[in-house]
């Protein structure tokens, strides 16, 4: 089969075609034809060999996928060849990416694709949403009622995590850097849509959340902007992030009384410890999407697996306004 190998950390133009052999069917798992990827920082961070938890290289990478189920493992239960499904599955140690025409796949993994999306969209959706997932329904457990702040709503994980909280009653307020990022975000259903470059801390919190500050603060972003977030919160609130790798003063977090949470959606992978539990929340997505609660924002350009470099190159650059796609045809 074709794949696209990466055979040393470095740049983008490193990437090639090369033809591999078709994995194997083993029990649990389901051997899946990929039409479709997505490209998250993970994946060029991997690339560059800035963090050391990707395949053994030369390898396949990315983890992102939707596909068509070719044939189904001893003791898979619920999927069927010919199903279409998505998930996040691999490109990561001990677990080959789906830059591939065939991946083999974890079937705790998988949910089937929702039905109102087309592969891109799909392939879209599976880092991101368990990501979102995981910090605010798991963790700040977000429910009607609260006033949620989400940091970069045109981010991949931003854009999803502001659905995910409308979609549980939330009045949901997100920040971005500028005009066009944030008519994103009002599109997708935030109801406040503030300009952090123009507005500070204390006045977008004065003049949208009363003064006193949000229940749940969502940081994408880190750095800075999980600084921002403690401000931001109101006593008593939570904070969650995404992007903890940093130096911070926890003043904040102590006189304000905050509960802050830290997720790291690729443990389950890694540490092969709760996968059961990524199926789980794309049923969820799925169920979300279906009913019109969810969906993707694409960037304009869509890539064929070949340009693979290409779309690292994009997403590298910061010149993206939602997911940036690869479509395997």
């Amino acid at each position: 089969m074709k794949a696209i190998i990466l055979p040393e950390h470095g740049g983008s133009e490193l990437f090639r075609v090369e033809e591999v052999p078709k994995p194997e069917t083993k029990p649990g798992h389901v051997l899946i034809q990929v039409a479709a990827s997505s490209v998250n920082p993970v994946d060029f961070k991997i690339r560059q060999g800035l963090i050391p938890i990707g395949p053994e290289l030369p390898g396949i990478l990315h983890g992102d996928m939707a596909g068509v189920v070719e044939d189904v493992g001893e003791g898979v239960k619920g999927f069927a060849p010919g199903d279409e499904v998505y998930g996040c599955i691999g490109g990561f140690k001990g677990l080959p990416g789906v830059l591939a025409d065939y991946a083999l796949a974890d079937a705790q993994l998988l949910a089937k694709k929702p039905s109102n999306l087309s592969m891109e969209d799909a392939a879209a959706l599976p880092l991101v949403t368990i990501t979102a997932w995981n910090a605010l329904m798991d963790r700040a457990k977000v429910s009607e009622g609260q006033r949620v702040l989400v940091h970069a709503a045109a981010g991949g994980v931003g854009h999803v995590g502001l659905q995910l909280a409308k979609a549980a009653g939330a009045e949901v307020h997100v920040t971005a850097s500028s005009d066009e990022k944030i008519t994103l975000g009002e599109e997708l259903g935030a109801d406040v849509g503030i300009n952090y470059k123009e507005t500070t801390v204390e006045e977008y919190v004065a003049a949208h959340a009363e003064g006193e500050g949000y229940d749940v603060v969502f940081d994408t972003v880190g750095t800075t902007r999980l600084d921002d977030s403690f401000a931001a919160a109101k006593i008593g609130g939570t904070v969650v992030s995404i992007a903890a790798r940093s130096t911070h003063d926890l003043t904040n977090v102590h006189v304000r009384g905050l509960t802050l949470h830290v997720v790291f959606m690729l443990l389950p992978l890694a540490r092969n410890i709760g996968r059961e539990n990524h199926g789980v929340i794309l049923k969820e997505a799925t169920r979300l999407a279906e009913a019109g609660k969810l969906r993707p924002h694409l960037h304009s350009e869509i890539f064929p697996f070949e340009r693979v470099g290409d779309a690292h190159a994009l997403l590298e650059s910061g010149n993206v306004l939602g997911k940036v796609v690869l479509t395997n045809g």
